[in-house]
Parts: C-alpha cells; structure tokens; sequence
C-alpha cells in the first residue's frame, strides 16, 4: 500500500477508534475540508471540531469499499454508520477525495449521501 493510502487508512482509523490526535497528524496545518451544501472549514483546529460533532454519540463504524490512487489524489468509497444524539442512526454512504502533500492530507472534499 502507498505511503498516501496509508495515511488515508489511518485517518480513518482514527475516526472508528475516537482518537483526535491519530486524524491530526494526517493532516497538513493548513488542512482544507469541503462538504458540499454542510460546510467548509480551513484548519486543524477548525477539522477537530468537526471531528468532535456533537450531534453523534460514540465513534461511527466505517467500511472502505474501495481505495483508488493517481498522482497526489486518493479517493476512498464506503459506507458509516453512527449513533446519533437524537436517538436516530446514520446510515450513509461516502466518497472522500483527498489531496495529498508529503503523505498528508492537505484538502479532502467529502461527498455524502444518506441511505
């Protein structure tokens, strides 16, 4: 696996296992992440607050489907799913496209669409 793929890889990781400090230090400083029509953050700072979404309970459970890679792009497709703090689930699938610099992510643009 690509050092790229890997870096994907644990960034997801880190999501399932909860841990803010494995996601950011996947991520260039100055971090861009786009999800169309929800928002668009610039940032670590700006990133680990949205990693630490109030609206979900616990850490959301993530397929990868497939890891597909050219140049300095990576785009991961799976599914997640998560607790909600409303007692409802979300049931979604995804297309992540990362853009890498030195084997971190630098933008990540997420495309979601719930089941």
């Amino acid at each position: 696996m690509s050092e790229n793929k890997q870096t994907v890889q644990k960034y997801m990781d880190g999501f399932v296992a909860g841990d803010h400090e494995m996601i950011l230090s996947c991520l260039t400083d100055d971090v861009v992440w786009d999800m169309p029509g929800n928002f668009h953050l610039t940032g670590k700072q700006a990133f680990d607050k949205e990693v630490g979404n109030e609206n979900f309970v616990g850490t959301p459970s993530i397929q990868t489907i497939r890891m597909i890679e050219e140049s300095n792009i990576v785009i991961a497709e799976g599914t997640v799913q998560s607790k909600m703090k409303t007692g409802g689930m979300l049931d979604a699938v995804f297309c992540d496209v990362f853009h890498m610099e030195n084997g971190k992510i630098k933008q990540l643009t997420s495309y979601v669409m719930t089941k």
